[in-house]
C-alpha cells in the first residue's frame, strides 16, 4: 500500500519515522520532505499501524492527514 501523510508542521526527526517504519517492514520506501511536512510511504503496513508508529516517533498525526493511494501495481512480477 501507499500513503500520502500531511502533517501540521516540519517534522522535526525525520530518521525517527523512517527508522520506525523500517523496523516494521524493512522493504519499506519512505520519501519524507521535513519542511513541508509531507511523507510518502509505500509499504505492505496498513493505515492504522502507520498512524501508531508516526505516533510513537513524536508526531501528533490523526487519520484524516493519511491518504490511501490508489495502487499503481500490474501484478506482473508476483506471477
Amino acid at each position: 500500500m501507499e500513503f500520502q501523510v500531511r502533517l501540521d508542521r516540519p517534522i522535526r526527526e525525520p530518521e525517527a519515522i523512517e527508522a520506525a517504519i523500517r523496523d516494521f517492514d524493512p522493504a519499506a520506501t519512505v520519501a519524507i520532505d521535513p519542511f513541508d511536512g509531507w511523507l510518502r510511504v509505500a509499504s505492505w503496513i496498513d493505515a492504522s499501524n502507520l498512524l501508531v508508529l508516526l505516533r510513537e516517533s513524536g508526531h501528533a498525526v490523526e487519520f484524516w492527514q493519511v491518504t490511501q493511494l490508489p495502487s499503481v501495481c500490474c501484478g506482473s512480477c508476483s506471477g
